[in-house]
């Protein structure tokens, strides 16, 4: 009877933390900020909302968030170049079933985010990774599997991805347009964390390259305002858009999300969601900080980079541990962390760990790390 009656995702006992887990806290989700988006949107008296909507997206909440987008990214966006969402899994589940058949190869970078290489394998395709280092995707080795095999597309989180925080090149971001047009397959960009940005500014967006067919770019306001909103957009070219919008899906439903999207069209307009993205960007830049400096008192033998944007640290095991026994060893100390082998898609990067910063206070991020220390001591 308890689990009908659970309200979120993961629902931790009391006691735990999980400092693995990729969630805002409840404390940040703005309910004030949307309760009277929504309060705008039912004092006007116009019912249009509560209809299914346009295939597209509505029109004026994508005119608002083409203005909200251009702002952000320094570039002009066109209401036309965006298509409304459930989120971007929702988004990476449609592509997946209107672009590509069962057995179709894609690319996707080592390590890459592990619930996008769940929906994959729902589809059946053949998954095959390019390595990264520090400065993300490493062209030379897209070139090498380009000459064995040609991709549908390629996934990637080229901003503060997830889970290494780290972000890909201007001049590699060039290199991998250049490639995609000379081998024609289509750059699937998740920009998810694109806007929180800490100590680093990030090269311009796969957005910008919009009006080129052979790329797409995936946004949500799932890290930015709220993930149960499940709402946010593909940034494409029109012609490429043409098959989502005609799809039999949005022929029987209409568009997606049609309610929520006037909710959030009043939080745009507002300045809400600028002033939210502030607000977290301080919040968050803070955690980085602290959970920085609690990793080196307690744990200094992990080696990671600070992130510079986005929600997590990668972080390598000392003497090779074993990050999913790790994990299993962890429970009894109630502390909880993600293996490095679910983000890969080769069964690899076992010694390595991703812990998340943005859900715990400070208190309790310290708690977590000084559990995980003493995991670690216990089986020595």
């Amino acid at each position: 009877m308890t689990n009908s009656l659970q309200t979120v995702q993961i629902n931790l006992p009391p006691d735990f933390i999980d400092l693995g887990r990729g969630d805002p806290a409840l404390s940040l989700l703005p309910l004030d900020l949307l309760r009277r988006g929504a309060e705008v949107r039912f004092a006007e008296g116009d019912p249009s909302f509560l209809q299914y909507g346009t295939e597209q997206g509505d029109g004026r909440f994508r005119l608002a968030l083409a203005d909200f987008l251009s702002r952000g990214y320094g570039l002009d966006v066109r209401p036309e170049n965006l298509f409304i969402t459930n989120g971007i899994s929702n988004g990476l589940d449609l592509i997946c079933t209107l672009f590509t058949q069962s057995g179709d190869t894609i690319f996707v970078e080592e390590p890459s985010y592990f619930l996008a290489l769940r929906i994959f394998t729902d589809h059946h395709l053949h998954v095959v990774s390019i390595d990264t280092d520090e400065n993300g995707l490493i062209p030379a080795s897209l070139r090498d599997h380009l000459a064995e095999s040609r991709p549908k597309f390629l996934y990637l989180i080229p901003t503060f991805q997830n889970p290494t925080g780290h972000t890909l090149t201007q001049e590699r971001r060039d290199e991998l347009i250049q490639l995609a047009r000379e081998y024609d397959f289509m750059i699937l960009a998740d920009e998810v964390y694109h806007f929180l940005k800490y100590t680093q500014k990030p090269p311009k967006p796969f957005a910008a390259y919009a009006d080129d067919k052979n790329v797409i770019s995936l946004g949500s306001f799932s890290k930015i305002l709220a993930p149960g909103l499940r709402l946010g957009w593909v940034q494409a070219h029109p012609e490429t858009l043409k098959l989502l919008v005609n799809c039999g899906l949005l022929d029987s439903g209409g568009g997606l999300n049609p309610f929520t999207s006037a909710t959030v069209r009043g939080a745009i307009e507002s300045g809400g969601l600028d002033q939210n993205i502030d607000k977290l960007v301080d919040v968050y830049r803070e955690r980085v900080a602290f959970m920085d400096s609690c990793l080196r008192k307690y744990l200094p033998e992990f080696v990671y980079s600070i992130p510079r944007g986005g929600y997590f640290f990668w972080a390598r095991l000392p003497n090779q541990l074993d990050a999913a026994e790790l994990q299993k060893r962890a429970e009894p100390f109630r502390v909880g962390l993600r293996p490095g082998v679910r983000f890969s898609s080769r069964g690899e990067l076992r010694d390595y760990i991703r812990l998340c910063f943005v859900f715990y206070e400070s208190e309790q991020i310290e708690d977590g790390v000084r559990r995980l220390k003493q995991c670690i001591e216990s089986s020595k």
